[in-house]
């Protein structure tokens, strides 16, 4: 078996156990779905991705609103497209976060969709 690594995955046990035998031929370790999951989770949610979100806009007062309470959340790169009433964001943050911010405006905010 040589360096060879066997991955012995079980559902209900929480702990994780790594083991090497004497001679370091063999290699064992036991995880559980969970972590696995977790970690997956936690790899794919780092990517930052953009969206694009309508915001009912008026004026370059409600622009800056925008632009305050996105800076207060953090994380975010975004552009405010005035006259269409667009703002395309980029961020690791979930789409419920970025409407939930946008939604501290007090202005009408829908998601349009990935850009």
């Amino acid at each position: 078996m040589g360096s060879e690594k066997l991955h012995l995955y079980l559902l209900l046990w929480k702990p994780q156990v790594s083991f090497k035998d004497s001679d370091d031929s063999h290699s064992f370790q036991i995880t559980n779905m969970e972590s696995q999951k977790a970690n997956a989770t936690a790899a794919t949610s780092s990517v930052p991705t953009k969206h694009e979100f309508s915001v009912d806009m008026t004026c370059e007062a409600c622009a800056n609103t925008v632009t305050h309470i996105l800076n207060k959340l953090g994380g975010v790169q975004f552009d405010i497209d005035l006259p269409n009433k667009k703002v395309c964001i980029t961020s690791e943050h979930s789409v419920d976060t970025l409407l939930e911010t946008l939604g501290k405006t007090g202005k009408a905010v829908s998601y349009l969709g990935p850009k």
